[in-house]
């Protein structure tokens, strides 16, 4: 074997038409793998490849030699059967080839049956694999069936094991005089819980009152650690989910729903269990006390953030309607303004994308998309959670006690310097110091970029810029928000490390960290930072696909219809752009009139050979839609004109 030959092992990422990339660590650039030199590799496998001779400027090519391990082990598709067999068509357009299904194997699916089909025989460069079906989830037409399969491709649990069931169903309904027993009392203190209107899992509560001039803020959380005890089966349940998924159409709860939105739920009028953080703020917005406490509460109001905005808004029914809770409501929008600009002040920064809200039909068919848009309401909830999650952190931080932290680390150099070279392209300047940037200088980026045509695209470049938040057991600080101690302290009901936190929290409080507990936190806490952070980028792909799959099916009903739309991304294959309700398609390069475009890479620009016509990111433009696919979950778009400006 020549020099050139030497074997590399990566990851192959198959690609619909038939070629791949194998990323192999330690190189910046991933290997491309004709049709021809993939042998057999699927999408996922690990695979040794041997590097072909460089050509110069060119991309770097593979061949792969041998299949180490298989990444996929099942799949999700659709059955299409034929006289004495059947085969299985992949939902995920990276597996290029057909699965073959014995008879004697197809389970009784017939045409158009969704099916979850376990790989056999994995083929070879003449040979389909071949499989045999598991679970059939409904027809392809069935409300519900396209949402499940995408649940199902990405291996989420859906039922939840016998035992686990078992031991929701012996929790409690209402709590005991014995759970009270050691508790503060809260049950006469001013408190709501504030969430969407369709929300059913309330897992924290708040209060507040003044104390001269200081502001006392309790932040009440659902002592869920009081109802799930550790290694119990619903506990290894919990962690291996480790997040709730909430999809267009359904939640894949973390916890039984008997316990989510029963005993665990802070349902209005109810004395219920909690773990406090109760904040002692000063006019400058510092937290100049805190008691973190076990406690009993009783919630007065289940309120929604559109109620709460009305009040703030100054709507008289609602006032009325609310009456004497409604100075509470005014004393909060005050703090939370107060924390906001203290953080603001700090560097903490603020991406306001509008996340997108789908409204589906009793079939589960999308009847609208739109954005759905932070108001004053939701903003006092998230400020409230902010400062709590803070406060814990460094007060579990200077007790020294093993912890889960959520951290944030600094930007890449690299990154933040391709950053820095494209936003002088469109008259921006981030400021770096050795190398490094503070978060301060982005957040001014962003402030300066309010109201402009570039806001959204430059926001989510700048996003993409950084790394992913995830948690860890040290604590490195949290880079977006500016802060050094921070966690995951308010929703035990639907995140793992949350609910790890409080047993933390409640073994610290009744003097049981003791040198075998702190043994027994320090063993388990790095898998468990690691498993959690690896489920939440999973549920967040899920939750991602979902609603791809839905605009695409919305946007099916929509063909041939134009919108205004702005070009949010280049790519090498065309312009994408997207619309004021959130749903982004692509224009093909192919489809541009009028020249020959190419893509300028280092001014983010299409450009014309001949005419010098050039389509720049957060330029308007009206398109009009010319498909949508449901399977691929992609959007075409054709541009219809370009609105300068």
């Amino acid at each position: 074997m020549g020099k050139e030959e030497k074997l590399l092992t990566g990851i192959f990422t198959g690609h619909t038409k038939g070629f791949g990339f194998v990323a192999v660590e330690g190189m910046e650039e991933d290997l491309y793998i004709s049709p021809e030199n993939v042998n057999g590799a699927m999408h996922r496998d690990e695979v040794q490849v041997f590097l072909k001779a460089v050509q110069e400027g060119k991309r770097r090519e593979g061949v792969v030699k041998k299949v180490l391990t298989r990444g996929t082990m099942q799949l999700v598709g659709t059955y299409q059967e034929s006289k004495n067999f059947g085969f299985v068509i992949p939902d995920n357009g990276r597996y290029t080839r057909d699965i073959f299904i014995p008879k004697e194997h197809s389970e009784g699916a017939v045409n158009g049956h969704k099916v979850v089909v376990a790989l056999t025989d994995y083929g070879d460069g003449e040979k389909n694999p071949e499989g045999r079906i598991l679970e059939i989830l409904g027809h392809v037409n069935d409300p519900g069936t396209d949402v499940l399969s995408i649940v199902k491709e990405y291996d989420l649990p859906v039922e939840f094991p016998e035992k686990v069931m078992n031991q929701a169903k012996r929790a409690p309904d209402q709590i005991s005089e014995a759970d009270m027993q050691g508790r503060m009392d809260l049950r006469k203190v001013q408190m709501v819980t504030i969430d969407g209107e369709d929300a059913k899992d309330l897992d924290d509560a708040v209060s507040l009152r003044m104390e001269g001039e200081h502001y006392v803020l309790g932040v009440h959380i659902a002592d869920v650690a009081n109802y799930v005890q550790e290694r119990s089966a619903m506990d290894r349940e919990a962690q291996k989910r480790g997040t709730s998924v909430y999809l267009a159409d359904r939640v894949i709860p973390m916890l039984p729903v008997r316990l989510s939105n029963g005993i665990c739920s802070l349902n209005a009028g109810e004395d219920r269990l909690a773990l406090s953080c109760i904040m002692t703020i000063d006019k400058k917005g510092n937290v100049v006390d805190h008691v973190i406490a076990e406690t009993v509460i009783h919630v007065n109001a289940r309120m929604t953030y559109t109620s709460v905005k009305k009040i703030l808004d100054g709507d008289e029914e609602e006032k009325e309607r609310y009456g004497e809770l409604v100075p509470m409501f005014w004393k909060m929008q005050k703090l939370a303004l107060l924390l906001r600009e203290k953080r603001g002040k700090r560097g903490s920064i603020d991406f306001d994308f509008p996340e997108t809200k789908v409204k589906l039909d009793e079939e589960g068919h999308p009847v609208e998309i739109m954005p759905y848009e932070r108001n004053a309401a939701t903003k006092i909830i998230e400020d409230f959670m902010l400062i709590a999650n803070e406060t814990v952190a460094e007060d579990c931080f200077w007790q020294q006690l093993p912890f889960l932290y959520r951290t944030h680390e600094k930007p890449d150099p690299d990154r933040m310097r391709k950053l820095v070279t494209f936003l002088h392209n469109f008259g921006y300047t981030i400021h770096l110091k050795n190398n490094e940037v503070h978060p301060k200088e982005i957040q001014k980026l962003l402030a300066g970029l309010e109201g402009t045509a570039q806001e959204a695209l430059i926001d989510r470049l700048t996003l993409r810029s950084m790394k992913q938040a995830k948690y860890t057991t040290e604590c490195t600080g949290h880079f977006g928000l500016a802060v050094k101690y921070y966690c995951h302290f308010t929703s035990p009901i639907r995140r793992y490390p949350d609910l790890q936190i409080h047993r933390i929290i409640k073994d610290t409080l009744r003097g049981r960290m003791k040198e075998e507990k702190l043994r027994h936190y320090q063993m388990i806490l790095d898998e468990v930072a690691k498993q959690s952070s690896e489920r939440e980028r999973k549920a967040a792909e899920v939750e991602r696909e979902t609603l791809r799959l839905k605009k695409a099916e919305y946007m099916s009903r929509h063909l041939y219809e134009e919108y205004d739309g702005v070009i949010s991304g280049m790519t090498a294959w065309g312009i994408y752009v997207e619309l004021q309700n959130t749903v982004e398609g692509l224009v093909r390069i192919s489809s541009l009139q009028g020249d020959y475009f190419e893509y300028n890479e280092s001014t983010y620009e299409m450009v014309g050979t001949h005419t010098g016509k050039t389509w720049k990111l957060g330029q308007s433009v009206r398109i009009r839609v010319t498909g949508a696919d449901t399977v691929a979950r992609t959007i075409d778009f054709e541009i219809v004109e370009s609105q300068e400006k």
